[in-house]
Order: C-alpha cells, then structure tokens, then sequence
C-alpha cells in the first residue's frame, strides 16, 4: 500500500488536514444554525460557498465571526448548565419537584389503590415532609 515511508507521512498528514477540515466545518455549521440574529438566506450563502471554496470560506468565516462564535458558544453552554442544575434539583427534590402536598397526595393515592402499604405510605410521607 505505501512504497516509502514518506508516503506514509504524507498519508497521515492528508488525513489529519481532511479530518481538520470536517471538524471546522461542523462547528461552523453548528455556529450558522445557532445564531438567530442571522436570515435564512445570508446562512444558505455561507453553505453555498462552504461547498464550492471551503477552505477559503471556513477562513473568511472563522476570521469574520469568530468573536460572536465564541459568544454564542458560551450562551449554549450556559443555557445548558441551567438546563442541568435545574434537572439535577428536581431529580434530587425526590419528588420531580413536586411539592410536599402533592407527594403526600400522591402517595395517599397509593395508599388508597392498595399498591403500598401503610409502613410504606408513612415512610413517603416523611420523605416528602423532610
């Protein structure tokens, strides 16, 4: 498959620039769909040329948005440790952020179908109380 060692390297080299490549491109698309402030058709203009001068294009668009790519990138992440605290809260509430009234409730529901019994439903009742 390789005559030389140097083609080897050659190789090599052509497939780290193309992965590179595919990586930059990615996390350009992900920035053109992220941003909300620009319109549909300026968005289509940057695939077009993507498409048909991508080396060129990825540079003039990581030289002219690099600064709002790096903002936007942060916005997404705050967004998203939000989104996860506030998961996490819920999830470690016990309830599903229920409140004490409503698992009370719902487990007197249980109580009351059968499903558990009365030790069961007291310890519910303190958790929920806790």
């Amino acid at each position: 498959m390789w005559d030389s060692f140097w083609d080897f390297i050659w190789y090599t080299l052509v497939i780290f620039a193309f992965v590179a490549y595919l990586m930059i491109l990615f996390w350009i698309l992900t920035d053109l769909f992220r941003d909300h402030k620009l319109s549909g058709w300026l968005k289509a203009v940057w695939i077009v040329f993507l498409i048909l001068v991508p080396w060129l294009t990825a540079l003039v668009y990581l030289i002219a948005r690099g600064n709002g790519m790096t903002q936007r990138n942060l916005e997404a992440q705050q967004v998203a440790k939000a989104q996860a605290d506030e998961y996490i809260k819920s999830v470690a509430s016990g309830g599903g952020g229920k409140s004490a009234a409503e698992q009370i409730s719902d487990a007197k529901a249980l109580l009351d179908a059968g499903t558990i019994n009365d030790a069961e439903y007291e310890q519910l009742k303190a958790k929920a109380l806790s």
